[in-house]
């Protein structure tokens, strides 16, 4: 198993040897012009808690947004007021030329939003309820063309906004790339991010396999196989090359869709890998080592991996349709799967201890300690 094979969405194969929260109330929004109806304002009661609870000095935390007019052209020039729950709390951005504004080192409190541009209308968010070391990333605040205050409420149920907070988090790993370039799509850095659905699995899982350093990937083992000999019945030359990128590319396919979309969807378990980054060196490796075998259920528990353990034997025993005669056989697919688990565990290693700080696009610190 390689690095490159798990980070750039190649799923290991039989090959692979060789190399968000809301109010508890609920209430329409007003049908008038203006209005944002896709604003969800996120409240984690649970997070909270857990900052609270937790030793040492609180982490600082983060809160980022977009502000739109009701076209979805970006605003620049708005000014952003963030106020806590104590008198003269508050602090002012301006969004920028993407219409982007972000507020750093905050402490944990609730807050609210005031956003207003010249010659538009005035928002108001609904209560936010920031944990310490969170990062929030807010849906669009639009500002209605009317002058005015607008009260913006939440429509739809919990379910309803996990989905969404759940979308946002998913297209935050897509731009997730080691160096800028390897990608690695299924470390999530956020330990509270909320469970992917069974298209938001699917998605994840097919967008790894058209990325093109899973292309690069299988063909640098693909010619590594072919100049040191393996699995002979190939041939050589253009043709073997082809014969060994395609089956290694099959197997990366089949074991990706199969490990981390398909059975994760029937067994509703999540197929990231949840960085920990706090505790001993000893207690991040064990976790890193365990992660291997137990994952994390859609409902937030540990359980038992059996998407990642089934998907690596059911491709392996997939791959001998397409190895040579003198390959296939239950010796090649259970000693596979063995090295696939055991490269998990290793990827895990690498993911917990190297990659955080060379991958883009990490959302700020926002690891918790299981």
């Amino acid at each position: 198993m390689t690095v490159l094979a798990l980070l750039a969405g190649a799923a290991p194969g039989p090959l692979a040897q060789q190399t968000k929260g809301v109010s508890s109330s609920v209430e329409e929004l007003p049908d008038a012009p203006g209005y944002s109806s896709s604003l969800r304002m996120m409240h984690d009661s649970e997070q909270q808690a857990a900052a609270a609870g937790s030793a040492g000095p609180a982490a600082p935390a983060t809160i980022e947004g977009t502000v739109t007019d009701t076209n979805g052209g970006v605003v620049e020039g708005a000014r952003v007021i963030l106020s806590g729950e104590k008198p003269g709390d508050q602090r002012v951005a301006e969004s920028g030329s993407n219409g982007q504004f972000v507020f750093l080192g905050l402490p944990a409190d609730n807050f609210k939003l005031t956003v207003s541009a010249p010659g538009m209308g005035t928002v108001v968010s609904p209560q936010i309820v920031l944990g310490a070391g969170q990062t929030r990333f807010l849906p669009a605040m639009v500002l209605p063309v009317n002058a005015g205050i607008t009260e913006v409420r939440v429509v739809g149920n919990q379910k309803q906004i996990e989905e969404e907070e759940a979308e946002e988090d998913m297209h935050i790993e897509e731009s997730q790339r080691v160096l800028g370039v390897i990608p690695n799509f299924y470390s999530s850095f956020d330990w509270n991010a909320p469970p992917l659905n069974a298209r938001q699995k699917f998605h994840l899982a097919f967008r790894s396999e058209i990325d093109p350093i899973t292309f690069v990937g299988a063909a640098a083992i693909a010619g590594g196989e072919e100049y040191k000999g393996i699995y002979p019945g190939y041939g050589t030359g253009f043709s073997g090359f082809g014969k060994h990128f395609a089956a290694q590319y099959a197997n990366d396919f089949d074991s990706r869709m199969i490990g981390s979309a398909l059975l994760p969807s029937l067994f509703h378990q999540d197929p990231r890998y949840f960085y920990k980054g706090t505790g001993t060196i000893r207690s991040r490796t064990l976790y890193a080592i365990k992660s291997a075998f137990i994952c994390r259920g859609d409902n937030g528990k540990p359980e038992f991996d059996f998407s990642h353990i089934v998907g690596d034997f059911a491709a392996g025993t997939l791959s001998n349709l397409y190895y040579p005669e003198s390959n296939e056989g239950k010796t090649l697919v259970f000693t596979n799967g063995l090295i696939e688990i055991a490269g998990e565990a290793g990827t895990n290693l690498v993911r917990e201890f190297v990659l955080r700080g060379l991958t883009t696009h990490v959302p700020g610190s926002s690891a918790r300690k299981p």
